[in-house]
């Protein structure tokens, strides 16, 4: 199927490994022109080589500290300088850990400002070019709103989730859409980190229905179709990609 991405341009945050890695070479070997940032200038490089050569066009790099207060503006203009144009914006870059009665205010407005404030910025400064194109996408890799354990990520993938469905419906007139993936276990440097073999075994056995963890590559060819002029109907969304982990219907 030809997903009619062939020089369209995007802009990948979180692109230094996992699931924005995976977006950005997927989209980039559909003939997607890339600018990818993280904050590890060397894993950016070492994609840009494996995209190279696999076919792909290299990317642009940009080094960005998400927190920084002007993260989002600086990313704006730098993928303007490098491309021309934004057509499609992939928010990957985010973050979760357990927070305790007694956390700081800071540890809560560190989670918040990631996972939504810098999200919903740079989102809002990007549409504008969109909207003067009369064309765009805007995919969030957000999460589950339903939290586990106290912390400060799942009450911002929730704030996420309402924020990209009212944009969606200011902004579907102009040819953008504005949809949210919600990865269940995916394989990740964060995963492997945390949870050992066997504490991944027994998970994938007694409540993941297609019986393993995914991997980031599963999850990128729903992102880069919704990138695509094909996806054109399909917004306000929130698509989870756990193998059938959570167990609500909507």
């Amino acid at each position: 199927m030809d997903l009619q991405l062939k020089g369209k341009t995007a802009l990948v945050t979180g692109a230094s490994m996992g699931i924005g890695r995976a977006i950005a070479k997927s989209l980039a070997l559909e003939g997607v022109r890339v600018c990818i940032t993280a904050r590890r200038g060397e894993m950016l490089e070492a994609l840009s080589k494996e995209i190279v050569a696999a076919g792909g066009e290299a990317p642009h790099i940009v080094l960005q500290d998400m927190m920084a207060e002007d993260a989002a503006k600086r990313l704006n203009d730098a993928a303007y300088t490098a491309l021309g144009r934004i057509d499609i914006l992939v928010n990957s870059a985010g973050g979760s850990r357990s927070l305790k009665l007694d956390s700081a205010e800071e540890e809560w407005m560190e989670q918040m400002t990631l996972n939504f404030t810098r999200v919903r910025q740079l989102a809002l400064l990007v549409v504008q070019g969109m909207i003067r194109n009369n064309w765009g996408r805007i995919i969030n890799i957000s999460g589950k709103s339903e939290p586990s354990n106290l912390s400060g990520a799942p009450p911002a993938k929730a704030g996420l989730h309402l924020f990209a469905k009212a944009l969606s419906r200011d902004v579907g007139k102009h040819g953008i859409t504005v949809n949210s993936i919600a990865p269940g276990k995916i394989m990740s440097e964060q995963i492997r980190r945390k949870y050992s073999p066997e504490l991944r075994a027994n998970q994938s056995a007694k409540e993941i229905p297609v019986g393993r963890y995914g991997e980031p590559e599963e999850l990128a060819v729903l992102a880069t179709f919704l990138a695509s002029p094909l996806a054109c109907y399909i917004t306000g969304t929130v698509i989870p990609v756990d193998g059938g982990l959570r167990k609500y219907a909507y």
